[in-house]
């Protein structure tokens, strides 16, 4: 019979990670018994729910942490600023209250979807990863932790243990695209951050697109160019060139060509959103 754990502490994971490597690592499981299958009684399982210091979110002056068990409804419930509207905007995007009551914002970043609603805002508000291992514990930007589809930078003998997230100033938001208002994979989604000057127009931006490329994306030349702007200049400001970056698919919900065209709206109806008084 395939193995079942269900450790109390982060020490007693990684010592049976060390032991045997091939564990899937079960959280909210909303991901991974679908992917399994008829296999789930086949396959060696880790439960991480037993350890209580995965557990929470908190805000401090260093930044939010979002811990491996948190769950989107957890984030959802947290008095949060709104440089933080984006991350709750897009969890309430992920699947039905069912999903967001089980589902957590880590596993959500761990199963490595093009259309992870979840990946999209934290990239854009520079979320870093946490790793627990044999020798430690290391951090890395989330934008190199995914590497692409259903592909992480995680070693056998790690698993994460928490998301933080800096404190921006400034005011977030976040758009899907779907073929139906909810339950929908999305056919494109955007993530804007906007810090505003003394003036009103725009003294910083981050964009984060998603699934129109193998891997969520920054587009840092329009972030770039962005700076200087102002709400009533959107409309003819965005070029081309500037996603020149993402490669969208055709595929059963939407050709490419759609989705070309639809990111740029998602874009500005974004950046129309921070920018709003």
């Amino acid at each position: 019979m395939p193995a079942f754990l269900r450790p109390r502490t982060i020490s007693e994971a990684l010592s049976a990670l060390t032991d045997a490597p091939g564990l899937r690592i079960v959280a909210g499981g909303t991901d991974v018994y679908p992917s399994l299958g008829a296999a789930v009684g086949r396959v060696p399982l880790m439960d991480i729910t037993g350890i209580d210091s995965l557990r929470g979110v908190s805000l401090t002056e260093s930044g939010l942490r979002i811990g491996a068990l948190a769950s989107w409804t957890d984030v959802q419930r947290t008095a949060l600023p709104p440089a933080f509207a984006a991350l709750q905007q897009a969890g309430r995007e992920v699947g039905s209250p069912q999903i967001q009551n089980a589902g957590t914002v880590a596993g959500n970043i761990c199963n490595a979807s093009p259309a992870a609603d979840g990946t999209v805002a934290l990239l854009a508000l520079d979320a870093v990863v946490e790793l627990a291992g044999p020798g430690g514990t290391r951090r890395m930007p989330l934008a190199g932790f995914v590497t692409g589809v259903r592909k992480i930078a995680l070693a056998p003998e790690e698993f994460v243990v928490a998301v933080h997230v800096p404190v921006p100033a400034g005011r977030s938001a976040f758009l899907k695209l779907g073929a139906r208002r909810y339950l929908v994979i999305s056919i494109a989604m955007v993530a804007t951050l906007v810090e505003r000057g003394a003036d009103g127009r725009i003294a910083r931006a981050s964009v984060a697109v998603g699934a129109c490329s193998p891997v969520a994306q920054r587009l840092p030349l329009l972030e770039a160019r962005l700076t200087g702007l102002g709400r009533a200049d959107l409309a003819g400001a965005l070029r081309p060139e500037d996603f020149a970056a993402l490669a969208p698919i055709g595929d059963v919900r939407a050709e490419a060509a759609y989705r070309v065209a639809a990111v740029p709206v998602l874009v500005r109806r974004c950046l129309e959103r921070c920018l709003e008084d």
